[in-house]
């Protein structure tokens, strides 16, 4: 798909899984285990997925996924798993080499989304992608430095601090316009200033839903996460938002969702619901 100057690739970089319980909040196991079951420790199974802008001039990375070089343990309680997907060979796959991307745009920094921003030389952090220039919220990043008792466990500060002592890290207060065919929005739901990302011209809109919509299932505004710190506020947050991609038919980019890279929506008679989806085998 080409949106504007870019032309719009997929990446996947890996699956993990989550507790379902956490990742739907209030909705009944019953109701959520139709579109995703779970195993026998109640965990269901999620991807890392990308939106890569390409340009005559830009390569544009959206999030990077969980990364590597984390502890056995972790691997094994979140069942991180790169046999199918890899973010770098995925890269590669595409015919872009790490050096040559010039933004990684971060909707946030928990450690699914900013865990691949650096990679590990003799037990140090180096950003992945050295040429790049990395985008973040500020309340975010003073967020992630400072987090609550509730939510300091999916911050990692040698993930993303190392992008700021580099000075590659480059912070926004608010929306941001970050060119003719990028806004960033920020949405304050699941975690203070996530940035989503739309990419859009005079004819198509695509929205990189980050966490605001992590799963297709997610377009039902009552599903939200249980890991969301203010979670009416993603309720008002996801009502203005799918309503607006309703209204101008914009498609939607799920990062997480193992199945359904994306779709557009309408009003059906109980909400939300699905007008087309665009699968991954």
């Amino acid at each position: 798909m080409e949106i504007g100057k870019y032309k719009i690739e997929t990446i996947e970089s890996g699956e993990l899984l989550l507790d379902g319980g956490a990742m739907f909040g209030v909705i009944p196991k019953p109701l959520w285990e139709r579109s995703s079951p779970a195993d026998e420790k109640n965990r269901i199974k999620l991807k890392t997925r990308h939106m890569l802008l390409l340009s005559s001039d830009k390569k544009i990375l959206i999030d990077t996924g969980s990364g590597k070089n984390w502890s056995e343990k972790f691997e094994r309680i979140y069942g991180i798993d790169y046999s199918q997907h890899d973010l770098l060979p995925a890269l590669e796959k595409v015919g872009v080499k790490p050096a040559e991307i010039t933004d990684v745009i971060l909707t946030h920094l928990h450690f699914d989304h900013i865990g691949g921003a650096v990679l590990f030389e003799n037990g140090k952090p180096v950003p992945a992608f050295p040429n790049a220039i990395y985008h973040v919220q500020q309340r975010q990043y003073e967020w992630a430095l400072n987090p609550s008792d509730r939510d300091k466990a999916s911050y990692f500060n040698e993930r993303f601090v190392t992008l700021a002592e580099e000075g590659i890290l480059k912070q926004y207060s608010g929306d941001y316009q970050f060119d003719e065919n990028i806004n960033l929005i920020v949405v304050n739901g699941h975690t203070p200033s996530q940035q989503l990302v739309k990419v859009s011209d005079s004819t198509n809109t695509m929205l990189y839903c980050a966490d605001l919509v992590p799963l297709s299932s997610h377009i039902s505004p009552p599903y939200i996460m249980g890991y969301d710190l203010n979670p009416l506020e993603t309720l008002k947050e996801k009502q203005t938002i799918l309503q607006k991609a309703v209204d101008e038919n914009w498609h939607l980019f799920f990062e997480h969702d193992p199945k359904v890279a994306a779709g557009t929506i309408k009003i059906g008679e109980r909400g939300f619901i699905f007008d087309k989806t665009f699968e991954v085998i």
